[in-house]
């Protein structure tokens, strides 16, 4: 049986979006002139007036201007720039967290994001409450929630912390939660910015372990971004270096970390 599921081609103004889960096209993900433009008000006031007139002045910027990359199946590609190259934006556009103002984004596989870990959790449930909700909403069987369960639990190292209302668990202690599920339900496509320094080192380290065992036993592809160059030349075989929202170079990881470290 084929594993294409195939989702309808979504239009977005003047942006296309095609989402599906088809694990055999050779492309993971596609954007073509893709623009992402942010309207800046001076205060909230200004935003609210500007939902009922067009006249209300405001700034703009492109957090992703005419960005054109390809992530092939299995490939490991880093987005390297500095603060404010749109780096991150383009991972959200990825995710489904925010949409492109204009262009074409493919993604073909199913996601999973490793960005603000601690986001999305009900501070209301147990840790154990938000497992099994988290695991209702990626549309997994019983059956597979309670084989996928323990070993989130186990990674997460929250030991009797799991079953306390989450309002009582530290920052550290929801994003290790928020890694472990992320990094355990074997996704088509992993998205990671800068979310390998979780909890102490010896977590961290365990965090990078996986990441690395999912991208070499899986054939994971990953997008990652982060500002260390090391841990690109570590995880990824290509890299492309972003700036104000343009791609300025694309090629082999060692070229693309001299390119980012020269410019």
């Amino acid at each position: 049986m084929s594993s294409k599921i195939l989702t309808p081609v979504i239009d977005y103004g003047d942006a296309t979006i095609i989402r599906d889960e088809d694990r055999e096209n050779p492309i993971a993900v596609r954007f073509e002139h893709v623009r992402k433009t942010y309207k800046l008000y001076k205060n909230d006031r200004q935003r609210l007036l500007a939902s009922f007139s067009k006249r209300v002045k405001c700034d703009t910027i492109n957090a992703s201007d005419d960005l054109t990359f390809t992530c092939r199946r299995g490939e490991a590609l880093a987005l390297l720039g500095d603060n404010g190259a749109g780096k991150s934006t383009a991972l959200k556009m990825i995710t489904g967290v925010c949409f492109p103002t204009s262009g074409t984004i493919e993604v073909h596989g199913r996601v999973s994001a490793l960005l603000e870990l601690s986001a999305g959790f009900d501070m209301r449930l147990s840790g154990m409450e938000n497992i099994q909700l988290r695991c209702q909403l990626w549309g997994l069987s019983k059956q597979e929630s309670e084989e996928l369960i323990p070993s989130i639990v186990d990674f997460s190292e929250l030991g009797k912390y799991i079953d306390q209302p989450m309002r009582t668990y530290s920052s550290g202690m929801r994003a290790r939660l928020g890694f472990a599920f992320a990094s355990s339900i074997r996704p088509d496509i992993l998205v990671v910015d800068e979310a390998l320094s979780v909890g102490d080192r010896k977590f961290s380290a365990k965090c990078k372990k996986r990441v690395s065992s999912i991208m070499e036993k899986e054939n994971v592809t990953v997008l990652f971004v982060t500002h260390s160059t090391s841990q690109a030349k570590q995880f990824c075989t290509r890299g492309i270096v972003l700036s104000h929202g343009k791609t300025l170079f694309s090629g082999g990881i060692d070229e693309a970390v001299e390119f980012y470290e020269n410019t």
